[in-house]
């Protein structure tokens, strides 16, 4: 068995201690002690962008807003899924992810910062969700409804947090969140919007049918 190796320490927001480190030869990232991501399994985030691309009505230049930059993957899966004409801003609040994925994290998902078709907006997802109009949007934020990381995370998914997300996407756009479990009253608050909602089970080696089970809410606005 390969031991573990602590990288870097730091705090969460609401002071929670998380941990960058190598375990069995993968990169984890944990909070107070529970992991939270991990570069042995990231089908699922891989996942999202491909549902997003089915269901988007033509666009040919999408502009795309991924929530959570985490350890690159749903951001690399964006760039590769939505072509040279697409526009994507990832949000971060954590400096210190930035950080990894400019540094040691990078290569795991090919340096998607680095990429001209991508902006960094360092700060608070709310902020470019109610600045801004978007074709298709990738919530990875947290563990989906049921957050951990900051209580603050929270209110991105209670019904204001559900209507913000919904309103700022274009005739024809998509939404699409993460979630580590279901969320039955998440979709019945996207479902008051209007907006047609399904989901979808996912296994954390997606496409394979192997790896834990997790949920992607995709909704769209008609076109």
């Amino acid at each position: 068995m390969k031991p573990r190796k602590v990288l870097d320490e730091t705090t969460t927001p609401d002071g929670s201690p998380l941990v960058l480190a190598i375990e069995a030869g993968h990169y984890m990232i944990s909070v107070g002690g529970v992991p939270l991501m991990s570069s042995e399994m990231y089908g699922s985030e891989q996942a999202m962008a491909h549902y997003a691309h089915e269901e988007l009505a033509a666009c040919p230049g999408p502009r795309v807003l991924v929530g959570g930059l985490g350890m690159g993957f749903t951001l690399r899966a964006a760039l590769d899924t939505f072509g040279e004409g697409a526009k994507i801003t990832v949000a971060e609040l954590m400096p210190e992810l930035v950080h990894y994925n400019r540094g040691e994290l990078g290569d795991l998902a090919g340096r998607p910062l680095e990429d001209p078709r991508v902006e960094l907006f360092e700060g608070d997802v709310r902020r470019p969700l109610e600045d801004r109009r978007w074709d298709v949007v990738l919530m990875d934020v947290d563990n989906g409804p049921h957050s951990f990381t900051a209580k603050s995370n929270g209110s991105l998914y209670d019904q204001r947090g559900v209507e913000r997300m919904t309103d700022c996407l274009d005739p024809g756009g998509v939404l699409v969140v993460w979630s580590a479990y279901p969320s039955p009253g998440f979709e019945e608050r996207i479902a008051r919007t209007g907006l047609s909602c399904r989901t979808e089970h996912v296994r954390g080696r997606w496409p394979i049918r192997k790896g834990p089970r997790h949920v992607l809410t995709i909704a769209s606005r008609p076109k």
